[in-house]
């Protein structure tokens, strides 16, 4: 019995939202990007909340039965309940990206 999980469609899906998030960090990045603190040495962005805001409506719209925990979202503990759960960090290394030095990503 073949038990080989086909991802694919996933995937690609996912390495294209990200691409979509990048453009739209890029944005931010050779411009700029307003910084607050979500605690004491937690900056967050514009650029986060935007690519969070892009990846998250994306996956809610492709596949509206999956769960979803993002870091710039509120939890919704509902997503345990759910067969499979997305996991998203929109700009992992905000305090790098602030820096600018490149050392960012989405994931």
């Amino acid at each position: 019995m073949d038990t080989t999980l086909d991802l694919t469609a996933e995937y690609e899906f996912a390495c294209q939202v990200a691409r979509e998030a990048a453009t739209i960090v890029t944005t931010f990045y050779v411009g700029s990007s307003e910084v607050e603190y979500k605690s004491h040495d937690e900056p967050v962005t514009e650029a986060d909340r935007s690519a969070n805001q892009h990846i998250v409506t994306r996956i809610a719209e492709m596949f509206p039965d999956d769960g979803l925990l993002s870091e710039e979202s509120k939890d919704d503990l509902s997503r345990l309940d759910k067969r499979r759960v997305w996991i998203v960090d929109p700009l992992d290394g905000t305090k790098e990206f602030i820096a600018r030095n490149g050392e960012f990503s989405i994931m």
